[in-house]
């Protein structure tokens, strides 16, 4: 008997040229392309992302993910003067609000006890090491610590980026509905809309409700494993409100679909779904990996960016879209030139009942 296809890991692979890597966002969020996906053998659809509006209609729910990317590099000098960096990974367990998690820059040299100063008034003080090389770190600052970083944190650019951060990324490097700081990466999909297409999809009935995945450093790890069911997946910290919940219900209970952008939503929803597509209201930690095959109980529709080989993400919408249709369109995108990647096109994976 022949073997699934998209049940290995080097199946994921595909050729990109580097220049197709897109090293700055579009002039426009809305102007970016996207590549439409219908099911079965339905043609391939080339758009701008602001035809968006031709794909869903009345009754359905785009559920999106307000995570804010907080600006976690932090860039200072030790003592001797010399360069150091602190990347800020999330806060750290106990009780003092100035402990975090971070990886440090040297590592050899910042071992605890060091302290590095980003400002006159932004300190950081090496306290323990961590798991994987990791280090507790405790922020010393003249007033609040989420402003200190906000003040002078610098953007966490992916490294395939291969640039530094600039002012422009502090705004585009985030959604327009962006909230609760937590991440340090973007939820990519959502960074295509606009606060006027928003409104636009609004004035359509078409409903929209927010959960958080706080996106971490585990995303961009490529999976070293040849069996997917082999591969750790990293941890990430989720909130469902009631109000995501229950539109989730109603819309369920009217007929419509749920449209998941971004694959962070899709695993917040898949992970608290229940068998008859409801989801569970509340906050926790997933490590739900989803890949070929997966029986989705509440996402129909994908809105997604393209992602890396053999990464987690690229095995989500494969799970969704069908692998081979899904690869097929990796090979067309990058074809018809489209951009790759975080500041990247868009792809629309078209829920099963739609026409093709």
């Amino acid at each position: 008997m022949s073997e699934t296809r998209g049940t290995r890991v080097w199946e994921y692979e595909y050729d990109l040229p580097p220049e197709r890597i897109a090293r700055y966002p579009a002039t426009t969020r809305d102007e970016s392309r996207m590549l439409v996906v219908p099911p079965g053998d339905g043609p391939f659809r080339h758009l701008r992302f602001r035809q968006i509006t031709e794909l869903v209609r009345s009754g359905d729910l785009l559920v999106v993910n307000e995570s804010r990317v907080r600006p976690a590099r932090l860039l200072g000098r030790k003592p001797t003067g010399a360069p150091a960096e602190i990347f800020l990974l999330g806060p750290a367990e106990g009780d003092d609000p100035r402990d975090w998690n971070a990886l440090v820059r040297p590592g050899s040299k910042l071992k605890p006890g060091r302290t590095v100063e980003i400002a006159p008034e932004l300190k950081v003080e090496i306290r323990d090491g961590a798991a994987g090389g990791g280090r507790i770190v405790r922020l010393h600052a003249d007033g609040s610590v989420e402003a200190a970083i906000e003040r002078h944190g610098h953007m966490p650019l992916p490294p395939y980026i291969d640039r530094e951060d600039e002012p422009l990324d502090r705004e585009r490097y985030q959604t327009v509905y962006a909230r609760a700081p937590g991440s340090v990466a973007a939820p990519t999909a959502g960074l295509h809309f606009t606060d006027e297409l928003l409104a636009a999809l609004e004035s359509m009935g078409v409903r929209r409700t927010a959960v958080t995945l706080d996106v971490g450093m585990g995303t961009f790890r490529p999976v070293d494993t040849d069996d997917p069911a082999e591969h750790e997946m990293h941890r990430e910290r989720y909130t469902v409100p009631e109000s995501a919940a229950a539109a989730v219900a109603e819309t369920r209970q009217a007929g419509g679909r749920v449209w998941a952008v971004g694959t962070t939503v899709v695993r917040t929803l898949e992970a608290v779904s229940d068998a008859r597509g409801g989801v569970a209201p509340g906050s926790g930690v997933t490590d739900l990996f989803i890949h070929p095959p997966f029986d989705f109980k509440v996402v129909d529709g994908l809105i997604t960016n393209f992602h890396l080989p053999r990464s987690t993400l690229l095995m989500l919408v494969a799970a969704l879209g069908g692998f081979e249709r899904v690869m097929d369109a990796y090979r067309v995108a990058v074809a018809e030139g489209y951009r790759f990647y975080s500041y990247g096109d868009a792809m629309a994976i078209l829920p099963r009942d739609e026409q093709p």
